[in-house]
């Protein structure tokens, strides 16, 4: 059972930046996907980031140019930078693992961190 503890959230100011971490109670492999998603008031949990680890990153069109989502291999945490904020991005995003098929293929939540932009 892997638990994921998400940090970093808050509010912030349109145009302003925010780094999200997500640490894993667990090392997640290269093969491993790793994602962060989010999920408005009245809205359902949407995609916002994922990275496999050994390919590029995949990215939602809404936030393409300004979110980058790094992680390591090998390693327990995956981060997402969030540049440009907008009202639009305001969300409880959680971190997501997705083990490979080889591992099981079970899917993995964190309780969310609340994102607020707002002036």
């Amino acid at each position: 059972q892997v638990q994921l503890v998400e940090s970093g959230g808050g509010l912030v100011q349109p145009g302003g930046s925010l780094t999200l971490s997500c640490v894993a109670s667990e090392i997640i492999f290269s093969g491993d996907l790793m994602g962060w998603y989010r999920q408005a008031p009245g809205k359902q949990r949407e995609l916002v980031a994922s990275h496999s680890g050994g390919g590029n990153p995949n990215y939602a069109d809404s936030v393409k140019g300004r979110f980058t989502i790094s992680r390591g291999n090998a390693v327990k945490a995956v981060y997402l930078q969030m540049n440009s904020l907008k009202p639009e991005d305001t969300a409880v995003y959680y971190c997501n693992v997705r083990r490979s098929r080889l591992r099981g293929g079970m899917d993995y939540w964190g309780k969310g961190t609340l994102v607020t932009v707002s002036s």
